[in-house]
């Protein structure tokens, strides 16, 4: 398996690495409402609420990534370049969860575009792939 679709299944882990702060702020609030999650998660504050919106940021942040892979696969477009900015997102979204979750907001927005500017050159590196060559 190359390096950028490694990035992409370590991307989709991450999604599931954000959700574990909002589960154990959901057990601190009395315990995990498996009928009612999403209420649950709503009336969460401070760290579990952060959490929340950092889950649901990897969700938003692995499509367009995953669709910047797959449009550089498809179109055969490969290389040490892609595979940085595969690395670099991954590092990113790392980087991203604990000022989250710990809320340093300005690092984590610089830290988001980062992630963002990774994907959105992936999704051009076709315009790119003879530079590449």
């Amino acid at each position: 398996m190359s390096i950028p679709f490694w990035c992409v299944f370590i991307s989709a882990l991450l999604i599931f690495v954000a959700r574990v702060p909002v589960a154990r702020a959901m057990k601190a609030q009395g315990g995990y409402d498996n009928h009612l999650p999403r209420s649950q998660q709503a009336q969460l504050t401070g760290l579990g609420a952060r959490a929340v919106a950092a889950h649901q940021n990897s969700f938003e942040a692995f499509l367009l990534f995953a669709v910047g892979v797959l449009m550089a696969h498809t179109t055969q477009t490969q290389g040490f370049l892609i595979d940085t900015l595969a690395i670099i997102f991954v590092l990113a979204r790392i980087i991203y969860l604990p000022l989250y979750w710990y809320d340093l907001a300005w690092q984590r927005s610089l830290v988001w575009s980062v992630g963002l500017i990774s994907s959105l050159l992936l999704m051009l590196s076709p315009t790119f792939r003879q530079l590449l060559a």
